[in-house]
């Protein structure tokens, strides 16, 4: 029972963190209507404890002193349009002998300092989680979004890479002072002030021309679109879509992947430990079985050489990505299902003290750099690099080994808390969908999964829900060796991964993010079955 002392102003239907004990139970907090999505989600970050506090911490005043001064470069910012902390910025100059381009980052490292208190909490913490509209930060938010947050027209303290037309890459701590805040929207539509308009096209070509390069060396051809949320302002979410801006995103990429390849390449080059963003060639038995499985689904596949090695696997797997791309455009088949395939068949990134190369980017050394107001990993390598730079000589933690390991656990966290946070939005908008469509709503979509129980769609571009064997009427379902399809055991009909499907929506749990559909009469079979 609640100690109705401790309410807090708590009242039916609200939702509140309660802490139990000895006798009642207190409200330690309320955090809302149980009707309002913001609600519930910040219930969520505090229910899988990604919302903590922090450790008693005093900033230092920041100091210009001994960093290069790039204040008059021309430099901008691009963020999501919900962004609040923003770690890197981007500068380019052109010269008679080609292009010189700036990658800077927020100097977390000269606000946390090594060993501290607070710097011993976001190891724990090793990632911000972000889900749609909220943020539990690695970083108490004075620094997250105003001390480290590269906010245009103010001096920030940054650590920068520095590209040189043909040469080779410069590391220095700087001090630099944005010239304006763009949103991915903003930098695809050229909607920019014009003092950097002439940089922002600069900056797209000199992208584009690193990304045909990574591509054109074995890089893997895989994209997997955000889905960004609008809400309606009363508690309620008001659409979904998936990320439009690919040119401003990839322009940004690109970038941050040379510099995140310079800093390692200068550090594994030295054979110095730090946490290296790792991700190693697949098995080859793998890629086989992602072959077989493209195969049966009638999706063109590259040749096999007869020996299978890592390396070969690797890049076959690469070639089976650009032949997957390709096809899913061309015929309109499996565009969600596809290159979920490609993906399943290679190893999982992670972090390591030592560099084991980056297969999924065919770079031979990579780490994470860029982005460390949310990743204590991109810290640590803050501090080796300004180590071998001879500019400071904060001490790296002992055990990396065992800090890799904490990193990429929670890692995979906060990531399934971010997909349940998006799954429980799609929820909430579907609900709203069908209140307004009525429920008889006849949904065209694609089968992304197959398991022995039933089958995963996709539906309405953002929606996803479950198809339970047991839900298809007229036949037995199993499915195949493979498990590409499930077959009905009289000839009730073929379900393959990547085939067009009608749904209706039988259930909606949003408060779990679930959604479990029915055919709807007539679609026992599928299409050209």
């Amino acid at each position: 029972m609640l100690d109705r002392k401790s309410l807090h102003g708590a009242g039916r239907g609200d939702l509140a963190v309660v802490a139990s004990g000895r006798g009642r139970a207190k409200v330690e907090r309320v955090l809302g209507r149980a009707d309002r999505i913001e609600a519930v989600l910040e219930g969520l970050l505090v229910e899988k404890g990604a919302r903590t506090g922090f450790e008693p911490y005093e900033p230092p005043a920041p100091s210009a002193e001994g960093r290069a001064d790039l204040r008059e470069l021309p430099t901008f910012t691009i963020d999501p349009d919900t962004a609040k902390d923003f770690d890197d910025a981007i500068s380019v100059v052109r010269e008679d002998r080609g292009v010189r381009a700036w990658v800077h980052i927020a100097d977390v490292s000269q606000f946390v300092p090594a060993g501290s208190p607070l710097d011993r909490g976001v190891a724990d913490r090793s990632f911000s989680t972000y889900v749609p509209g909220l943020v539990a930060p690695m970083l108490p938010q004075e620094l997250s979004d105003d001390l480290c947050s590269l906010r245009p027209h103010l001096d920030r303290l940054c650590v920068s890479v520095e590209f040189p037309p043909g040469g080779e890459p410069t590391f220095y701590r700087s001090v630099i002072r944005s010239d304006a805040r763009l949103t991915y929207g903003q930098a695809q539509r050229r909607d920019v002030p014009p003092e950097i308009a002439g940089e922002l096209e600069l900056a797209a070509a000199y992208s584009a021309e690193l990304r045909r390069r990574r591509f054109a060396r074995g890089a893997l051809r895989v994209e997997s679109p955000e889905i960004e949320f609008g809400f309606d302002g009363e508690g309620g979410v008001a659409r979904a879509s998936k990320q439009r801006e690919p040119e401003a995103h990839a322009l940004v990429e690109e970038l941050m992947i040379l510099a995140n390849e310079a800093v390692a390449g200068l550090l594994a080059g030295r054979r110095r430990e730090a946490l290296y963003r790792v991700h190693e060639r697949p098995d080859p038995q793998a890629i086989s079985l992602l072959l077989a499985k493209l195969t049966d689904l009638d999706v063109p596949t590259p040749a096999v050489p007869e020996q299978l090695s890592p390396a070969a696997a690797a890049r076959v797997a690469a070639e089976a990505g650009e032949r997957v791309a390709e096809y899913v455009v061309q015929s309109g088949r499996g565009r969600e299902a596809f290159p979920a395939l490609v993906l399943r068949a290679l190893k999982q990134a992670r972090y390591d003290p030592r560099n084991l190369g980056h297969s999924g980017l065919a770079s031979p050394a990579y780490c994470h750099f860029t982005s460390p107001i949310r990743r204590f990993p991109d810290l640590v390598v803050h501090r080796a690099l300004l180590r071998e730079l001879g500019v400071s000589d904060e001490p790296l933690p002992e055990d990396l080994g065992a800090l890799a390991e904490h990193a990429s656990a929670r890692e995979r966290e906060a990531a399934e808390i971010e997909y349940l946070a998006d799954e429980i939005c799609l929820a909430w908008l579907l609900e709203r969908e069908l209140f307004e469509r009525g429920w008889e709503e006849r949904w065209s979509g694609e089968i992304t999964g197959v398991i022995p129980s039933g089958l995963f769609v996709r539906f309405g571009e953002v929606f996803e829900g479950y198809l339970p064997a047991r839900r298809m009427p007229g036949d037995y379902f199993e499915v195949n060796t493979l498990g590409t399809a499930l077959a009905g055991r009289r000839g009730g009909g073929v379900f393959r991964l990547g085939d067009p499907i009608d749904v209706v929506v039988e259930e909606i749990r949003r408060w779990e993010g679930k959604v479990q559909l029915a055919l709807p009469p007539g679609a026992t079979r599928r299409p050209n079955g």
